[in-house]
């Protein structure tokens, strides 16, 4: 895909940090890294899944990609366009290809509005005129996402939370947008309701081709409506790769660890027990990130390399981008031992290790040759005032 057309998004070193202030003065003291540089592309039909933590970053990056929040630093390209500090002026038109679902019905919902204003709203805000008058079309656009045209003049509160999570859908494809960021759509929903969501928005972008940002929590979701799969952990990517590579074989071991949580439902299985990797410990505090490899603190396959030195996040097989030293899955088996994986990186990463080591004792080398001639001509000195006072004496 990547070879044959441009990628509709492309998100290049994106940072987002909130400051923290405090005393009377309001002085910054730090900042939460929320988002910490993230690189990755969206190509034109397909669906990107985002999965992680709760606090790793996803819906912050959701907003980012939409514009609803400024970034700190990097930079987003949408058609080829950087839109990465565009006001509100230069935003207005970009509004139509660009549209965010967001995760709750309820509170994205102005009660005071019926849904016929709340879905009309984009037109009004653009200045669109749609074919057959903005009532007409507004009642399409339920029928298209499962309403009846006929509640056009009622209230949200008479709807379910599915219902209104529709109505949110409605809304956001109304401009008949390129893009659009799903931020965790179902997860407010009843499990029976989150399927007929989720089919809904496969038959929109089959039907409207539409291109999606799919931010969730439940892999299996994830699994179904994904073409290819960003695993993020405290503000980074840590392995992108398509679907089917990424839950055959995982290479980072927190995707590892994410994918053995996962139930598998086989009767056949009744009474087997699944290896569950049971992570030690708590995300740390995107306040004060740890260095290295910011899942060393939890990963059993940790090693001083991990401590000190952040992996960057390379193509290790077609498709398949990992930041990790020690990747699960490096010589195509299934489920290695934990000490066979290391060879893949052993020959990366210490290149640009080895000649920053000598750096900071080049420098050191002429500064303790100097220190002794510099003390034996002081002694030198004062040997020799001594001899000169001694006659006088």
């Amino acid at each position: 895909m990547s070879d044959t057309m441009e990628p509709l998004l492309k998100v290049t070193g994106l940072q987002k940090h909130f400051p923290i202030r405090k005393g009377l003065l309001q002085r910054q003291t730090g900042a939460v890294k929320a988002v910490d540089g993230l690189d990755f592309e969206v190509y034109p039909g397909e669906t990107l899944g985002v999965v992680g933590e709760s606090g790793c970053g996803k819906s912050t990056m959701g907003r980012l990609i939409t514009r609803l929040l400024e970034p700190t630093g990097g930079k987003i390209e949408f058609q080829g366009t950087d839109i990465s500090h565009l006001g509100v002026s230069g935003m207005r038109p970009l509004r139509r290809d660009v549209q965010m679902i967001f995760q709750d019905p309820y509170g994205s919902l102005n009660p005071r509005h019926t849904v016929g204003s709340i879905v009309s709203a984009p037109f009004k805000l653009q200045g669109v005129e749609p074919e057959g008058g903005v009532k007409k079309e507004v009642q399409r656009l339920l029928s298209l996402v499962g309403l009846n045209p006929e509640h056009y003049n009622r209230y949200p509160h008479e709807f379910s939370g599915g219902q209104r999570q529709r109505i949110g859908i409605a809304r956001a494809l109304a401009l008949k947008p390129k893009l659009v960021v799903a931020d965790e759509p179902v997860s407010a929903l009843d499990v029976s309701i989150q399927a007929q969501v989720v089919n809904l928005l496969d038959d929109l972008q089959d039907e409207l081709g539409l291109t999606y940002v799919f931010i969730a929590h439940d892999l299996s979701v994830v699994r179904h409506v994904s073409d290819r799969i960003a695993v993020m952990y405290l503000g980074k990517i840590v392995e992108l790769a398509d679907r089917k590579s990424l839950y055959e074989s995982p290479m980072h071991p927190y995707t590892r660890a994410l994918m053995s949580a996962v139930p598998i439902p086989d009767p056949r299985r009744k009474g087997v027990k699944s290896e569950r990797i049971l992570l030690q410990g708590d995300v740390p505090s995107p306040i004060a990130p740890p260095p290295g490899c910011r899942f060393h603190t939890r990963c059993w396959k940790a090693t001083d390399l991990c401590r000190t030195q952040e992996p960057p996040l390379l193509e290790l097989r077609p498709g398949q981008r990992v930041a990790c030293h020690h990747p699960e899955n490096a010589e195509g088996l299934t489920i290695p031992e934990p000490r066979e994986s290391v060879d893949v990186t052993i020959t990366k990463t210490p290149e640009p290790t080895e000649p920053k080591a000598p750096k900071p004792t080049e420098p050191e080398a002429p500064a303790k040759a100097e220190a002794p001639e510099s003390a034996e001509s002081e002694a030198e000195a004062s040997e020799a005032a001594a001899e000169d006072d001694a006659p006088k004496a």
